[in-house]
């Protein structure tokens, strides 16, 4: 398949990957049917309608295709990380009081926060229906633990978003649940279901841990200097809603006592007014936090492509080459 090397790294794996993933949509669809309950489609439908790249589903099915699998079951697993994922949102939706969500408004807003809740369980269970039909129980074993993880990583998200003493390694542990257990499950499954060397199914879990961990700190950035027309979040959205992340967890830990006492106020205690955004941009801005945190994911990121170095020479790796890449570039 001769795919344009101009376009970008998601696109040019979407396009080596269309047939499956049309079929993995195809499936979606009929698993998040309700005859008992059209609210859960109509609530799925919203989410999955308002676009996002699929980057995970596609993530397990490079993988498996990657190491040579002939079956179908890549396909339900694909669909399984889309439904996990897609129950974390409407989860997180509710708990962050989010009203938007890739430039529209979000479930709980449109409805309520029981249905998306309620929804988001029943995602839940129908991606463990899903992985069931695989008859794999590593794979089952795999997907689970990432499931609890990505739950842990919420809380522990909730728990230290506001409180000043949360560090960076506390921020990587956070991150690795909410974000990278998934990402390394759904690369880490592909190689299983294909039956590939112990060797590679190692390389791709660390392929896609390091690559989550990437996106989420550049996703991180993002919200402090990204085009909001683009990402679909208005620029401060994580100071607004009291969120330690990267670029004020750097400048907390180099702050002056006025200084902390503003990050208290603001992060801590919630009280704050006009005007409290452009201080902490300047803030972050004194210490040079934002060029740190892009180094930090620019590292990640070159994490994820050295794993790769153990898996067979293929077009797919050379994607998931660039596209580790390109998580960092789209920061330009």
């Amino acid at each position: 398949m001769n795919i344009p090397m101009a376009t970008k790294p998601h696109d040019r794996l979407a396009t080596a990957l269309s047939e499956e993933m049309a079929a993995v949509d195809t499936l979606i669809r009929t698993r998040m049917r309700s005859e008992n309950a059209p609210r859960i489609p109509e609530v799925t439908a919203h989410l999955v309608g308002a676009g996002g790249k699929r980057l995970r589903p596609m993530l397990t099915l490079a993988a498996a295709r990657l190491c040579g699998y002939r079956g179908e079951h890549h396909l339900g697993l694909a669909a399984t990380v889309e439904f996990i994922h897609t129950a974390t949102l409407l989860h997180d939706d509710v708990v962050d009081e989010s009203e938007k969500r890739r430039g529209r408004p979000t479930a709980n807003l449109l409805w309520d926060n029981k249905s998306s809740v309620l929804v988001g369980d029943y995602l839940f269970s129908r991606s463990f229906q899903l992985m069931v039909e695989t008859g794999s129980l590593r794979v089952l074993d795999i997907l689970a633990n990432a499931s609890a993880t990505i739950a842990e990583g919420e809380v522990l998200q909730m728990t230290a978003a506001t409180d000043l003493k949360t560090d960076e390694d506390i921020y990587l542990k956070v991150v690795r649940g909410k974000t990278a257990a998934l990402f390394s499950a759904a690369t880490e499954v592909g190689g299983v279901i294909a039956e590939a060397p112990e060797e590679h199914v190692k390389a791709l879990f660390d392929y896609g841990d390091a690559l989550g961990i990437a996106f989420q700190i550049a996703d991180d950035l993002l919200d402090y200097q990204g085009d909001s027309g683009a990402t679909g979040k208005n620029v401060g959205d994580d100071f607004r809603e009291r969120k330690l992340t990267l670029p004020v967890i750097k400048a907390v830990a180099r702050a002056t006592s006025e200084e902390y006492a503003f990050w208290q106020r603001t992060i801590e205690k919630g009280r704050q007014q006009d005007g409290d955004l452009e201080q902490a941009l300047a803030l972050m801005a004194k210490y040079d936090t934002l060029t740190a945190t892009r180094a930090d994911a620019e590292g990640w990121a070159a994490r994820a492509q050295a794993a790769l170095a153990p898996l067979p020479g293929h077009e797919l790796r050379d994607m998931l080459h660039d596209l580790a890449g390109y998580v960092v570039s789209r920061l330009s």
